[in-house]
C-alpha cells in the first residue's frame, strides 16, 4: 500500500538512467544480455507505434468517411 504514496517516476527517466549507467563493471555477457533486452524494448516501443498508427488510420477513415 505504501507504493502508491511514492512519487511516480518522470516520464523517461529510465531511459535517462539507463545511459548514465557505467558499463565498465559489466562482462561482456552481461553486455550482451544488456543488448538483447533493449533491442526487444525496441520491438516493443515499434509495435507500439504500429498500433497507435493503425488505430489513428482507422479513426480517420471512419470520420472522414463521407468527405
Amino acid at each position: 500500500m505504501f507504493e502508491d504514496l511514492e512519487p511516480r517516476p518522470q516520464r523517461g527517466e529510465p531511459m535517462r538512467a539507463l545511459s548514465r549507467e557505467d558499463l565498465d563493471v559489466y562482462a561482456v555477457e552481461d553486455l550482451q544480455e544488456r543488448i538483447a533486452a533493449l533491442e526487444a524494448e525496441i520491438a516493443r516501443s515499434r509495435a507500439a507505434i504500429e498500433t497507435k498508427h493503425s488505430k489513428k488510420n482507422a479513426a480517420d477513415a471512419l470520420f472522414n468517411f463521407g468527405s
